[in-house]
């Protein structure tokens, strides 16, 4: 059956879904060797979700303060997963990250009137930032977490010829902390020739002109960027503050 989804929705997607987490998980054993659980569970979360979400957002959508409350529930999940990915003794500062990414975007965009104050496009704009914020810091956190780790003994040198402790570690780590916008710099880089993202395909399919869906997307990509690269710099700030991340750390040393 073909829909106005471009893709086809019928028995095949079964099919398709079950062979690909298969894929996944035979690739994530054998060739990782991370074992098969981690891509089948989390197929299988996707799914269950994904049915709950579809339903949610067809009635919130309706109402833009329970719209407003449900992005307040995904930030809320973001940011226990991310700082469980980070520091599980201390997984609440993954909060300072993704809402220091995420607000200020989101109040540029109401402010202007580029947002309008609708349920459908609160949780759409709103919970990709969130999303777009929580990757960021996950990669930035652990990124720098690892690097200050790895290399204490050239912080501990850094510090020996004057530098604080935080600026030592910041002096070391700053650079992995701008690894984390790669994969969104790549993305807005090459929007419209690698690929066409979804925001564009789902606005020429519902029939709006190409012009008006490629100033969308260019909405959706130069925000995304901005929370991201926000979100990066303050998990760089709270892991060389040592407030974040570095597990395995002696609680005792600066």
């Amino acid at each position: 059956m073909q829909t106005s989804t471009l893709l086809g929705l019928g028995p095949g997607v079964v099919v398709a879904v079950v062979i690909l987490a298969a894929l996944a998980a035979a690739v994530h054993r054998h060739a990782l060797d991370g074992g098969w659980i981690p891509p089948l569970t989390a197929s299988l979360r996707a799914v269950g979700q994904l049915a709950v979400v579809a339903l949610l957002v067809s009635r919130l959508g309706q109402n833009p303060w329970l719209a407003l409350g449900f992005t307040i529930l995904m930030f809320a999940i973001a940011t226990v997963t991310t700082g469980r990915r980070v520091d599980r003794a201390r997984w609440w500062w993954a909060a300072a990250p993704i809402g220091a990414g995420v607000l200020p975007a989101a109040a540029v965009l109401l402010l202007t009137g580029v947002l309008p104050f609708t349920g459908l496009a609160i949780i759409a704009m709103v919970g990709q930032q969130v999303g777009g914020a929580m990757t960021t810091a996950s990669l930035a956190g652990r990124r720098v977490s690892a690097e200050i780790l790895g290399r204490r003994g050239e912080v501990e040198a850094a510090v020996a010829l004057g530098f604080e402790w935080p600026a030592a570690r910041m002096l070391i780590a700053r650079h992995t902390a701008r690894e984390a916008l790669v994969p969104p710099l790549d993305q807005t880089r090459t929007v419209g020739t690698v690929t066409l993202p979804g925001a564009f395909v789902g606005m020429v399919l519902g029939g709006a002109s190409p012009v008006d869906a490629a100033i969308v997307q260019l909405v959706v990509l130069v925000s995304l960027l901005a929370v991201d690269a926000v979100s990066a710099a303050v998990s760089l700030w709270l892991c060389t503050a040592c407030a974040w991340g570095q597990p395995g750390r002696p609680r005792n040393t600066p």
